[in-house]
Parts: structure tokens; C-alpha cells; sequence
């Protein structure tokens, strides 16, 4: 069974249909109606929901850093600089994550793509 995501409205759409199309079960802030929520709350409705945050915001770092630092739980935050990664790459990237992590693996990470 592979890792669900609840992605962030930064995200572009054509990573999200390429994961869908590879059937990787994507859950958009958009389709939840929480694209205006702060990203605090984002990352507690996804915990709520066991689904990895995938974000190309690079506030949602500094809000992990500190849940892990706190000792606050979520399910997980996976992070891709728009810059330092094309859409083809984050699709590859976060189908593997997907499909060799396991929920107890990711909880209270934090991980960069690129993958290395």
C-alpha cells in the first residue's frame, strides 16, 4: 500500500495529474476546500487525515523544523524547491517516497527533493 499526499495549492496542477495517472492517491487543498487555511492548519488537517504535506513553500519548513522540535506529531512534509526541481523529477521522486516509505517512516520527517 503507498503513502497518500494532501498537497498544498503552490504545487503545480501537472505534478498532481502525473502522480494520479500512476495511481499515487493526491488530495489537493484545493478538492478539501482548505486552500486558504494557514499552513499550520494545513499540515494538522493532513496529519488528520494520514497523508504526507507536499509543498513548494518554503514556510512549511520552518513550521516542520518546529513541530519536530517541539515534539509536535504529523504525518509527514515533503518539500521541493521550485527552482531545484523540474515537474518530471518531483513525479519520479514522490512516486518512489510513495511506494518504499511507510507511514511510521515518514512521521515527523521532513524530506527535500530532489531525492539524491
Amino acid at each position: 500500500m503507498s503513502l497518500a499526499y494532501y498537497f498544498d495549492h503552490h504545487v503545480p496542477f501537472a505534478i498532481c495529474e502525473g502522480l494520479r495517472s500512476r495511481s499515487i492517491d493526491i488530495l489537493t487543498t484545493v478538492d478539501d476546500g482548505s486552500e486558504h487555511w494557514s499552513d499550520e492548519a494545513i499540515l494538522q488537517r493532513a496529519t488528520e487525515l494520514g497523508r504526507l504535506v507536499f509543498t513548494q513553500d518554503a514556510d512549511f519548513l520552518a513550521i516542520g523544523c518546529e513541530w519536530v522540535k517541539s515534539r509536535r506529531h504529523f504525518a509527514g512534509l515533503v518539500y521541493g524547491h521550485q527552482l531545484r526541481i523540474t515537474i518530471g523529477q518531483a513525479i519520479r521522486d514522490l512516486e518512489l517516497i510513495a511506494a518504499v516509505m511507510t507511514p511510521g517512516a515518514m512521521r515527523d520527517r521532513v524530506e527535500w527533493l530532489p531525492l539524491r
